[in-house]
């Protein structure tokens, strides 16, 4: 199964949202990373063939998808960043709505809807209407309903947004058991989303991927420009207003142990330490995150 992406562009009047990018892409889950209009969305509305390239095509197996129409749509699975769903409706009639739009039959529909709604932790209110929900019930909808067709391509677009920490690790141990075989393209800026999960990792910025590779060669990119040092609790507050400080640490006594991303050593005593992919994310977003 292979999914190649030659030359996708998209542009929006005089704005180019996604600029010429190409990649190819495998079973397993493909961590998109990138801050707020990058182009993740874009990208991923043209792969779901819900957005018509500017330029560029897009391959399911050396077939043009344009060419494959509805053929193609079927293997999809699809949560958009903002999931709509009808509100009077209880979560497993929603789901059985879904996935009779899907060719579900009735008695196959509401197996499937049943099976979901427990995967995802909603089994027990799944006769609650859906304007009761949270936000993170209804992202756990979402995610129930773009898994409904068994897609062999499953594209998530900010899927862990409302989830509490309990609900975003359920929800990535799902996703990388449900991977095993299919493609998974997962959209964030959360780097802890992909972190633990992604076999590969495009990294876009201003419509262009910019880096692309596993997460231990993305990180090891970030070698050398990782930093801590003590100093006092005063000190890291002025610190923190002027560079890219990952994290700060108090200690006793007015002492603090900062975390710093910089191309050189913030203090003369600062030491090299191990580089995380958060810390990757800080360096090559430096501007967005400090704006």
């Amino acid at each position: 199964m292979e999914l190649r992406i030659d030359r996708l562009s998209k542009q929006f009047g005089s704005h180019i949202a996604v600029d010429r990018v190409s990649a190819t892409v495998t079973p397993g889950v493909v961590g998109l990373l990138g801050a707020n209009g990058a182009g993740k969305t874009t990208l991923m509305r043209m792969v779901c063939d819900v957005l018509r390239p500017t330029s560029g095509q897009i391959y399911y197996n050396g077939t043009e998808v344009g060419a494959m129409g509805d053929g193609y749509r079927a293997l999809l699975g699809y949560l958009p960043q903002d999931f709509g769903c009808y509100p009077d409706f209880t979560a497993i009639d929603f789901m059985c709505y879904m996935a009779a739009l899907k060719g579900f039959s009735k008695r196959e529909g509401l197996a499937r809807s049943k099976d979901l709604l427990e995967e995802v932790g909603l089994s027990s209110v799944a006769r609650r209407r859906v304007k009761t929900f949270s936000g993170g019930m209804r992202q756990r909808l979402g995610i129930a309903q773009a898994m409904l067709n068994d897609p062999a391509i499953l594209v998530l677009d900010e899927p862990t947004a409302g989830l509490d920490p309990k609900e975003r690790v359920h929800f990535r141990n799902l996703i990388a058991s449900f991977a095993q075989d299919k493609i998974v393209i997962l959209s964030t800026h959360i780097v802890s989303d992909v972190e633990f999960i992604a076999n590969r990792i495009l990294v876009m910025r201003s419509g262009l991927f910019i880096m692309e590779g596993t997460p231990e060669s993305i990180v090891a990119s970030a070698a050398g420009k990782v930093w801590e040092c003590h100093v006092d609790a005063r000190q890291a507050d002025a610190m923190a207003a002027r560079m890219m400080v990952a994290n700060v640490r108090y200690a006793e006594g007015g002492r603090a142990v900062v975390r710093v991303v910089a191309d050189t050593a913030p203090t003369p005593d600062a030491v090299p330490v191990e580089p995380t992919l958060e810390d990757l994310y800080l360096n090559v977003f430096q501007d967005a995150v400090m704006r």
